[in-house]
């Protein structure tokens, strides 16, 4: 069945494993729909029959089909996590901002949710955490926000000390000293046994000891008080795992999943326990030893069919009650405990030998079964089971005593007296930010101020840090954290600030007052101009053109009196290309011509008050008629010369400026007057000068004298 739905094999000779690896691509493609769990686990299986699956990232989309099932069985009840609420929370753990790092779509996380690598992709708007994909935090390394950790430091030092506290265990941990993690977290816990980071730090350093049932203690605390903290459940997991209840553990990793599909850990761990029970041999084994060897079955051909993917959809992906409840230790059905039974009696075995899980029971253990049941009583990890002592170790409570009690955040207001407007100035134009964006090394600045010094150099203003590749990206995203503080905090100031901001663009979009005029070559009506704009002046010029949406400016040729001439063209921009240092390749198309009244300069680059021109137009019918007599012997005279010229020169006309346009049957129509006329006094090679006097002629008469002259000077040196 899986076979005949395989396209046919393209001609051509391939390799022997070359078919069978395209053959499972086309296969395992085919599991988009994730809410069909029953064909997605019956196509995963049939990709056996073409070989080993060769690595469990195959199996991504299996696990999100899994993922999909586990949250639609949880029901509605059980959203995702929030997180504490404060003004300033991590977007990835919901706990506080410790360390805060601004990635670069723009959101906030702590430096421990990004160190530790959690999630490739960012939880709010699932861009990618780091700019070369998300894999390795060595090609971009994690530079503390400089105003969001002063913030942090001065409303919040009782918090950052924490924070620090937590850094410091952290590399204990990394450096696998963990008895001494667990005395400095079991030292802090007394001195403050709320903060549920220390727990899940200890828990780790009892992990790292093999103790696993008190980490499990620890553990089952921390969830009664956060039940939707995704990576407390990846923690449990695995411990579990590394006790053997490879099932157990799935059930934990899929929970985490369903509260955040971005946990990059636990979605590796899915997968790799997905393929070790998916390989060809596990698979051969769980089938020989589990109950799909039964008298029902047992004298059935075995397929990859419906009854396969039925066993595999009756896994109990969701807890019955609670997943901080006994009822996630009770063994998966189906083939996946059991494929795993060897592994989780052994690992018990060795754990019953060391010190780490120690002796549970007296009892004889007479069966595997029995061993599994006996320690996952003892390994029970109930909401109820646990509570804090004082000395902040963990105890068993009595049953029916209640110990869920409120956390009251410490960060979660902030003193009126602490709130400083300074403390949101932007460094390079002092004022308050507006569109405040953080560059990789951690400094904040406005985005127009940061563009504005990108313009000179890629480097960063402050430390000098390069940017090179920050300017290549040209992602400068807005920082929401610190946006969300000045609305917050600070919603008068940040109400003048863009007040100001609109005069500022309202200023800019004038096209007849303070216009940008670009000095470098002529430009015409209905003419294309492409510019290549590398001079820091005219890159803020272009940009301001494009925020505004007048996406205007006027070009001039120079004048050694004025700075600029008199008459010039307004430009029309169709299209911005940036290159990676910052210089652009504009494309620009002629628009009006204008008249210079008044010059001026703003930030560098030259504007002008300007008027614009149009034709007169002739009302008597005879002259009219002389008009177009004219107009018709100047274009097929322009026509003529353009035929004669060289091969080479035609071409590289008609690549620059594209064809010559048709003759028009009303010439007044346009008030620039017929277009022709524009693109041959373009490709003309007459004196920029002698162009300019044309290009300010409002009589189309005129005009049409003037291109007379021209052309009938080039004929006669066509026919030499």
């Amino acid at each position: 069945a899986v076979g005949s739905e395989l396209p046919p094999e393209p001609g051509g000779s391939r390799g022997p494993g070359e078919g069978a690896d395209e053959e499972r691509e086309l296969l395992l493609a085919r599991l988009v729909p994730a809410s069909r769990l029953k064909e997605a686990v019956g196509a995963s299986l049939a990709s056996l029959c073409l070989g080993p699956l060769g690595g469990a990232q195959r199996l991504g989309t299996l696990v999100d089909c899994l993922v999909l099932n586990y949250r639609l069985r949880q029901g509605p009840g059980r959203g995702r996590e929030r997180g504490t609420e404060g003004p300033l929370r991590c977007c990835g753990c919901g706990r506080f901002l410790g360390e805060p790092v601004t990635v670069p779509c723009g959101h906030t996380y702590c430096r421990r949710c990004l160190r530790r690598e959690l999630r490739a992709r960012c939880r709010r708007c699932r861009d990618w955490l780091l700019p070369a994909g998300g894999t390795s935090t060595a090609a971009a390394p994690l530079r503390t926000s400089v105003v969001l950790n002063r913030l942090a430091e001065k409303w919040f030092p009782g918090e950052c000390e924490r924070a620090r506290a937590g850094t410091r265990l952290e590399e204990l941990l990394a450096q696998g000293r963990f008895r001494e993690a667990l005395g400095a977290a079991s030292q802090a816990l007394r001195a403050d046994s709320s903060d549920l980071m220390l727990r899940i730090y200890r828990a780790e350093s009892y992990v790292g000891l093999q103790e696993y049932k008190t980490a499990i203690e620890d553990l089952n605390f921390v969830i009664s008080k956060m039940p939707n903290w995704p990576e407390v459940y990846f923690r449990k997991g695995k411990v579990l795992q590394d006790s053997g209840f490879v099932g157990d553990a799935l059930q934990l990793f899929l929970q985490c999943l369903a509260l955040d599909e971005d946990f990059l850990p636990a979605k590796l761990e899915v997968e790799k326990i997905l393929c070790d029970v998916l390989s060809p041999e596990k698979l051969g084994e769980s089938l020989k030893e589990s109950a799909w060897n039964s008298p029902r079955i047992r004298n059935k051909p075995f397929m990859l069919g419906s009854e396969v993917a039925a066993s595999y959809c009756n896994l109990q992906l969701c807890p019955q009650q609670s997943l901080g409840g006994s009822d996630v230790l009770e063994p998966m059905s189906g083939g996946l405990n059991r494929a795993q039974s060897a592994h989780a009696l052994n690992s018990a075995k060795d754990l019953a030998k060391e010190d780490g899980l120690k002796r549970v029971s007296s009892e004889p253990l007479l069966s595997g079964q029995g061993k599994g049941a006996l320690l996952k009583r003892k390994l029970s990890f109930s909401e109820q089971d646990t509570v804090v002592c004082e000395d902040g170790r963990n105890k068993h409570k009595k049953q029916g005593e209640s110990t869920k009690r409120d956390m009251t955040l410490a960060f979660g207001t902030i003193p009126g007296d602490l709130i400083d407007a300074s403390d949101f100035e932007c460094s390079l134009c002092m004022r308050l930010f507006f569109e405040p964006v953080t560059t990789p090394c951690g400094h904040t600045f406005c985005k127009g101020c940061l563009e504005r010094c990108l313009d000179h150099a890629p480097q960063c203003p402050l430390c000098k840090e390069s940017l090179k590749e920050y300017l290549a990206s040209r992602k400068y995203s807005i920082t929401e954290l610190l946006e969300e503080l000045i609305m917050r905090y600070l919603s008068d100031e940040l109400f003048e600030r863009k007040r100001i901001h609109a005069e500022e663009t309202a200023e800019h979009s004038n096209l007849t007052k303070n216009v940008p005029m670009f000095v470098c070559t002529m430009a015409y009506p209905t003419v294309p101009c492409p510019l290549h704009v590398f001079e820091p002046r005219y890159r803020l010029m272009i940009r301001r053109s494009m925020e505004t949406g007048t996406k205007q400016f006027g070009m001039c040729i120079s004048d050694s009196q004025n700075g600029f001439a008199d008459y010039g063209c307004m430009l029309q921009i169709r299209n911005v290309h940036f290159l990676p240092d910052g210089r652009s390749v504009v494309d620009t198309v002629g628009g009006k011509r204008f008249r210079v009244l008044r010059r001026g300069m703003k930030d560098g680059y030259c504007t002008a008050d300007i008027e614009y021109l149009e034709d007169v137009k002739v009302a008597d019918e005879e002259e009219l008629k002389k008009l177009r007599e004219l107009h018709n012997f100047v274009y097929n005279q322009a026509c003529s010369w353009f035929q004669n010229l060289r091969n080479k020169f035609r071409t590289q006309i008609l690549q620059h400026f594209g064809p010559m346009p048709d003759r028009e049957e009303n010439i007044q129509a346009m008030p620039n007057g017929p277009a022709w006329c524009w693109w041959l006094l373009a490709v003309l090679p007459v004196d920029p000068r002698y162009q300019l006097s044309v290009l300010s002629m409002m009589s189309l008469k005129d005009r049409l004298i003037k291109i007379q002259h021209i052309l009938t000077y080039f004929s006669r040196d066509q026919s030499k």
